[in-house]
């Protein structure tokens, strides 16, 4: 049997990363228009590809397609935010109190090591967010649920369009610090109902703060 060459990522995808980048940088903001001419040009490719990657960024909701006046950078209403942080907390609480449920000690001892980052972390705004995520993502690989952890990670890059991250308020990263150590004394007494409980209570916190 001869070698199979495998292709090389498709272009659309490095196209949707690159926008979906920009997105989350404000490169683009929330209601701009997205001219497909002008970016084909500057990445020196086809409007196929580009289609073909908007059409990946529409699917995720970062992007909204208008009949015959072409893409546009979603923008969030005070409802989506609440529809988003609502199906937020009800599917991460379920994953955290499953990781309280069925944790090994080693598992414990990661996210431990994240909150001591996290801590370490709280005068660098953008770091601060950084990590926040990866525990909250973390947490979701722990609870081994795929298709629950690509609908979270969907809605978490939708989350991203809020124009004022709820972590940029004043006094937030110490409200949600202390927020994040209630969630891991609760993981650590091995309390899912606690631990649930928490981590509604955070995002109750977290949609407070950004509305």
């Amino acid at each position: 049997m001869s070698a199979v060459t495998l292709a090389p990522r498709a272009l659309y995808e490095q196209v949707a990363e690159e926008l979906r980048q920009r997105i989350f940088r404000r490169e683009l903001e929330p209601g701009a228009w997205i001219d497909e001419l002008k970016i084909a040009e500057e990445f020196g490719i086809s409007r196929t590809p580009l289609r073909e990657a908007l059409k990946v960024l529409a699917a995720e909701g970062l992007v909204t397609m208008k009949v015959r006046r072409g893409a546009y950078v979603t923008e969030m209403s005070e409802k989506d935010l609440r529809d988003v942080y609502q199906l937020l907390s009800l599917l991460e609480r379920e994953a955290a109190a499953t990781v309280a449920a069925r944790a090994t000690p080693a598992q414990l001892r990661e996210l431990e090591a994240l909150h001591a980052e996290l801590v370490q972390a709280r005068e660098d705004r953008e770091r601060f967010f950084a990590i926040n995520e990866r525990i909250h993502m973390r947490l979701l690989e722990m609870a081994d649920n795929r298709w629950l952890g690509q609908v979270v990670a969907d809605l978490r890059k939708v989350m991203k369009l809020n124009r004022h991250h709820s972590l940029f308020k004043q006094g937030r990263i110490e409200e949600s610090l202390a927020e994040h150590e209630r969630i891991m004394a609760a993981l650590r007494a091995r309390d899912p109902r606690a631990t649930e409980q928490a981590m509604a209570a955070h995002f109750a916190s977290g949609l407070e703060a950004a509305s």
